[in-house]
């Protein structure tokens, strides 16, 4: 049992120091004058389809396709549940089956309430 403590240990180790190496990384880059320290005002300037922006630069999106993120990233969580519990449902008994149903439920609840606000219709 201690073996796996550590394991985990060494894996916690691991990812501090690769997080450490990552900022790290860009700041010796800088002090060797490897990246350049000198930009080009034409590298830096915006670039949006190779030509000047015409008109209002600022676009507001409509709030609607962030519902329908939502509900996509919401099933698409289940759909990540639901396909380990299908490949093991015969061993998993009932006990999984009413926690599976459990889950489907609060997603279909979720999606009759988007339903009911006519978030899902596109005006």
């Amino acid at each position: 049992m201690l073996a796996r403590y550590g394991q985990v240990g060494l894996f916690l180790i691991v990812v501090v120091l690769f997080t450490l190496l990552m900022i790290v990384i860009p700041i010796v880059l800088r002090l060797l004058r490897i990246n350049p320290s000198h930009p080009n005002p034409i590298k830096s300037s915006i670039f949006e389809c190779g030509m000047e922006t015409i008109g209002k630069t600022w676009v507001q999106f409509n709030f609607r396709y962030y519902f329908y993120a939502l509900v996509f990233l919401a099933l698409d969580v289940l759909v990540v549940f639901l396909y380990p519990w299908a490949v093991q449902l015969r061993q998993l008994g009932l006990a999984s089956l009413i926690t599976v149903l459990v889950l489907v439920a609060i997603v279909l609840v979720g999606y009759l309430y988007a339903w009911k606000k006519k978030t899902l219709e596109w005006k």
